[in-house]
C-alpha cells in the first residue's frame, strides 16, 4: 500500500490475482503473437477473453480512418477467407479526445508491442 492511498495499487491486485503474466496462447500451444507464425492456434480455434485466452499487447498499423500506429489489445484471432484477421481494441484520437475503437484487422496491420 502507498502513502496517501487507501487499497492495494494495481500492481498489488495483478500480483495477486491468480492470472498469471506473460503473453500465453490456448493451453498447450507455444506463445505467438501474429496468426502467421508457427505457434498460431489451429484454424476453427480462436482465444478469446472469458474463454482462457489472454489479450495481448500490439501496435495497429494504419487502420481504417486512423492513419499511422496505435497502441492496442489483440482480444481473439479467426481464419477468414484463407486470411488471419484479430479482433483489437485500440484508441485514436477524435475530436473530443482519444476514442475507443474494436475491430477486426489483417494480420498484416498487427504487431506484438
Amino acid at each position: 500500500m502507498h502513502p496517501g492511498r487507501s487499497g492495494r495499487s494495481l500492481g498489488e491486485r495483478a500480483v495477486n490475482s491468480g492470472i498469471r503474466s506473460g503473453m500465453a496462447g490456448p493451453p498447450g500451444e507455444p506463445v505467438a503473437v501474429g496468426p502467421d507464425r508457427s505457434s498460431a492456434p489451429a484454424p476453427g480455434n480462436s482465444t478469446a477473453a472469458g474463454e482462457g485466452g489472454e489479450g495481448r499487447h500490439c501496435w495497429v498499423r494504419n487502420p481504417p480512418d486512423a492513419p499511422g500506429i496505435w497502441p492496442g489489445l489483440l482480444v481473439e484471432w479467426r481464419q477468414r477467407d484463407g486470411s488471419w484477421q484479430g479482433r483489437v481494441a485500440y484508441t485514436v484520437a477524435g475530436p473530443h479526445g482519444p476514442a475507443l475503437v474494436e475491430a477486426w484487422l489483417p494480420a498484416a496491420r498487427l504487431e506484438p508491442r
